[in-house]
């Protein structure tokens, strides 16, 4: 991996402003692996990206820690100028490249806050030094983490259990301990979504939210934990895909000079880098396109466009501009000053070493914050009493079975409930067909529940699927229904609550992978042996 940076005067135009752009990739290492060709270039074009444009940094998703390790040595040697080299890995390395440790959503730790904020300090510092560590063992130096966004509205299908919490302080408090943990290591780290995302009932996926919040009521709950962020020392901040009429009634907060440079820079002070959310995002790709989306970000103040959908398109637009005199030459070398700080703040990087990985340590943290932010619930007289000897049904409901990667023959999930008489496993994703449940069906066994139901974005659902009321209503309705299980959002716990009988058991675990499944199931099951 190079080593230093040129000059900045020996840079063109047109490098200087492809070092503002970072670029969508796939983490496997050979193109017929490609997983969002839409999204995603071939190694052609992205060595051509790299090589003969100097684009300054891509955002990996997709392989294994192992293949991320290989894959940024390859993309660093191809580099005219040294990358950066990112990933959305709010909950840890494992979250998006497997074999490294995966922790729960950043709201587990918020339940802990609610009866111990220290240790949930403590526990955020730990996951925020444990994701720094293990992004560098596999050649990552920007960390797209922590969200500061304040989750106050249930129904947020985009940030939902992504945030540190539903109020300023708690926010405030964890995302910089996960900061302060991660400044352990030589990665930047990333506030967002700027100016706050956490109230909105519309995924900025599919389409541009509003709000409609005055400057007093942002100033009292959206913008504390992004200036907590900025004291702190937080290399870059994320912008928000939405509107705000109180701060600019024209453009999305990405692209308003209002909010990116008037708001976030002058006002509050913020020195680093400034980052676009994903340009290909619906909120903004449908309105803008690609080209002129390139051109109002940096007008507005952004030192960095993440994934134009065209990038040397979204390149030679905002030379275009820069050459009309629409942009100044000095706004373009601004934020490549910027960007250079941010990489002599990484370079060199530290040692790669997939021994870092999944250290004693880190699962030792992951397990605790799995267990302390877990909720049980057994009554004396419950339904897993007289458990079944044999054919009891597991029925699981997924969101995707086709792209499930926490689910397998052997994930505890399938494998534990079998010990105890749930042979029968039905699993369910939104793929399969509708099925009309009956509740006089005289096919009638002892079931156990589990759904792993969380924000997804894209599909602009946050919570509770029809196809997971249904059963549930079935299995109440016909007695069927032995004990619960929820991983993932606890808003969906508290719409089932309300109608899930004294008898039934349940388990909620924020987490959805593995582990989380192992030590629910020994919580569900341990009070009958």
């Amino acid at each position: 991996m190079l080593s230093s940076l040129p000059n900045l005067d020996s840079l063109t135009l047109i490098e200087q402003v492809a070092q503002m752009v970072v670029v969508r990739t796939s983490g496997y290492l050979f193109d017929h692996q490609i997983q969002y060709p839409l999204w995603e270039a071939n190694s052609t074009t992205l060595r051509h990206l790299l090589e003969d444009l100097g684009v300054g940094g891509v955002i990996l998703l997709g392989g294994s820690a192992g293949e991320i390790t290989l894959r940024t040595q390859q993309l660093q040697a191809w580099a005219k100028i040294p990358l950066l080299i990112s990933a959305d890995i709010e909950e840890g390395v494992g979250q998006r490249f497997s074999g490294a440790t995966w922790f729960p959503p950043p709201m587990a730790l918020n339940a802990i806050a609610q009866f111990n904020l220290p240790l949930a300090c403590d526990y955020a510092e730990q996951m925020g030094a444990v994701t720094a560590q293990e992004a560098v063992a596999i050649g990552l130096n920007w960390v797209l983490a922590p969200i500061v966004d304040v989750n106050n509205n249930p129904a947020n299908p985009v940030i939902n259990v992504r945030a540190f919490g539903e109020t300023t302080e708690i926010v405030s408090e964890l995302a910089t301990a996960f900061i302060r943990g991660a400044q352990s290591h030589k990665v930047l780290t990333t506030a967002k979504h700027f100016p706050g995302h956490g109230d909105t009932a519309v995924d900025s996926h599919l389409e541009l939210p509003v709000l409609q919040h005055d400057r007093a009521r942002l100033e009292q709950v959206e913008l504390p934990p992004f200036q907590a962020a900025i004291q702190a020392g937080v290399d870059a901040v994320m912008s928000a895909h939405l509107q705000i009429p109180a701060l600019d009634d024209r453009y999305p907060a990405t692209l308003s000079p209002q909010v990116l440079t008037a708001e976030l820079r002058q006002r509050l002070g913020f020195e680093g880098l400034i980052v676009t959310d994903a340009l290909i995002m619906g909120a903004i790709a449908n309105r803008y396109g690609n080209d002129e989306s390139a051109v109002l970000a940096v007008e507005a103040g952004a030192d960095i466009l993440l994934m134009p959908l065209h990038p040397e398109r979204a390149i030679h637009a905002v030379c275009a501009a820069v050459k009309a005199g629409r942009i100044s030459p000095d706004r373009i070398r601004a934020s490549v000053e910027r960007i250079w700080d941010a990489k002599l703040k990484v370079l060199p990087s530290e040692t790669q070493s997939l021994s870092l990985l999944a250290q004693p340590e880190a699962i030792a943290t992951n397990t605790k914050i799995l267990q302390d932010s877990m909720r049980v619930y057994h009554p004396t007289l419950s339904r897993l009493d007289h458990l079944p000897e044999k054919n009891g049904r597991n029925l699981i409901l997924i969101d995707d079975g086709i792209d499930c990667d926490f689910l397998g023959r052997t994930a505890p999930a399938i494998a534990v409930p079998r010990q105890f008489g749930f042979t029968q496993v039905q699993v369910i994703d939104r793929y399969t067909p509708t099925i009309l449940l009956d509740s006089n069906s005289t096919h009638l066994c002892p079931t156990l529940l589990q759904l792993f139901i969380r924000g997804n974005p894209f599909r602009g659902s946050a919570g509770l699927t029809e196809t997971a009321q249904n059963w549930f209503d079935h299995l109440l309705k016909s007695q069927q229904l032995q004990a619960l299980i929820i991983y993932g959002s606890p808003y969906v716990l508290e719409q089932f609550l309300p109608f899930l009988p004294s008898t039934v058991p349940y388990v909620f675990s924020y987490g959805q992978m593995q582990l989380a499944q192992a030590i629910s199931l020994t919580a569900l099951f341990s009070q009958d042996k």
